[in-house]
């Protein structure tokens, strides 16, 4: 299991589908693995009944249960069908990103979602996508499904240096070009796998 974590904007996604790519032609059978809460299902019907985002929708207690458990359940498919298909998982988002959204958000119940969350094995390697927040505020305005406010972004990063855990994550620069970030992402994790 191979994960990929970071802000809104680091590149997660790109990265980490590409990288299943590269790894399968390369003779390591490698599956993607989207492990989201469903933050952009959320705000797309909060928006549609005419409220600004899911918080306001469900409420600041309710929400990040229903996140946590959307989360919980999107890993709990990913280490089924990895263990199943015997293929290298490579993980958008784990554990960790609902913990880093909990703090920068001000939630309640982080404790009790990290000890849930404690029943998912660890990644054989955790690479955080270094990436300035503004890099990736601009990243998000350019996709043009969502927003993300400057101050919320950095205080996900924050959030992600401040893990207990973060000190043995493979720590890459997600301000360089994708082909870097790429460059990077395989020397990271071609010691891990074979062919």
């Amino acid at each position: 299991m191979i994960a990929l974590v970071g802000v809104d904007g680091s590149g997660k996604s790109t990265q980490a589908r590409a990288l299943a790519r590269r790894l399968t032609d390369r003779g390591v059978p490698a599956a993607y693995f989207e492990n989201a809460g469903g933050r952009p299902l959320w705000n797309g019907l909060a928006r549609a009944l005419g409220r600004p985002d899911g918080v306001a929708l469900f409420g600041r207690t309710l929400y990040p249960a229903l996140e946590a458990t959307v989360r919980a359940l999107a890993m709990a498919r990913t280490v089924l069908v990895a263990r199943l298909t015997g293929r290298t998982a490579v993980l958008d988002r784990w554990t960790w990103c609902q913990d880093v959204i909990m703090t920068a958000r001000g939630d309640r119940g982080r404790r009790a979602v990290r000890a849930a969350y404690a029943i998912f094995p660890r990644p054989t390697v955790v690479c955080f996508l270094a990436t300035a927040p503004e890099v990736a505020q601009q990243r998000v305005a350019a996709r043009g499904i969502d927003t993300e406010e400057l101050a919320h972004l950095r205080a996900l990063d924050a959030a992600y240096r401040a893990l207990p855990e973060f000190p043995s994550f493979v720590v890459l620069d997600g301000d360089a070009t994708p082909d870097e970030v790429a460059a990077a992402l395989d020397r990271a994790v071609s010691p891990l796998v074979t062919g």
